[in-house]
């Protein structure tokens, strides 16, 4: 099996985890467990086949993913009291998962459409959709409304991958470099705090000032 297959398992497990944690967080029970690490596990990439047309889409063509969800969740739920800080650990997973499957997203559009730009809009969706769904479920705060760059690190990695492609290099080079790109990225906001200019507005009119207009 390809080393990029075999990243794509790793993807999902490590994603799935990052959803089995979240639940640990709020104490729920066995199958919570299993439900909020398969709808984190195979959420993003449910999302992209649905885009693309690729139905039925991936886990259901190969059951071995939700295997590996329902296995991962259940680890987790024997070995989560383990971990003295599970919300970093969850952040740390995730910038795993996010960096593969920006990757394997951008692969995918790409072999589907043939089209760079769709390729990174599959990466950055494949990477993030299954967080965001994860914490919408768990009602943490989405890692969409963290300050820290998230999404940009997909979008880097999906666009080295395509850049790899086009420059010629095997897909398994190609594969190594996007991901690196995507985590040192996301990594780097973990750790020092790298966050984008955010938007500065004016102070919101008063009603008073509205019904003078």
């Amino acid at each position: 099996m390809e080393i990029v297959q075999w990243l794509d398992y790793a993807g999902v497990a490590v994603f799935a985890a990052t959803g089995a944690l979240a639940a640990s967080r709020k104490q729920l029970d066995f199958i919570a467990f299993i439900f909020l690490a398969a709808v984190t596990g195979i959420g993003g990439g449910t999302f992209r086949d649905a885009i693309l047309g690729q139905t039925p889409v991936f886990w259901v063509r190969e059951h071995a993913y939700l295997l590996i969800c329902a296995g991962t969740g259940a680890l987790v739920f024997f070995t989560a009291h383990r971990f003295e800080s599970r919300y970093k650990v969850l952040l740390w997973l995730d910038a795993i998962g996010m960096a593969v499957f920006s990757v394997k997203g951008a692969e995918i559009g790409f072999l589907a459409t043939g089209s760079s730009s769709i390729a990174v809009v599959t990466g950055i969706l494949t990477a993030t959709f299954g967080g965001v769904l994860r914490d919408i479920i768990s009602g943490e705060q989405s890692v969409l409304m963290r300050r820290e760059i998230y999404v940009t690190a997909a979008l880097f990695g999906s666009v080295a991958w395509v850049l790899s492609y086009h420059a010629g290099l095997e897909n398994v080079v190609g594969s190594i470099l996007g991901f690196l790109v995507a985590f040192v990225i996301r990594g780097g906001a973990l750790y020092y705090g790298w966050n984008l200019p955010t938007y500065k507005s004016k102070p919101g009119r008063t009603m008073e000032e509205i019904e003078k207009l």
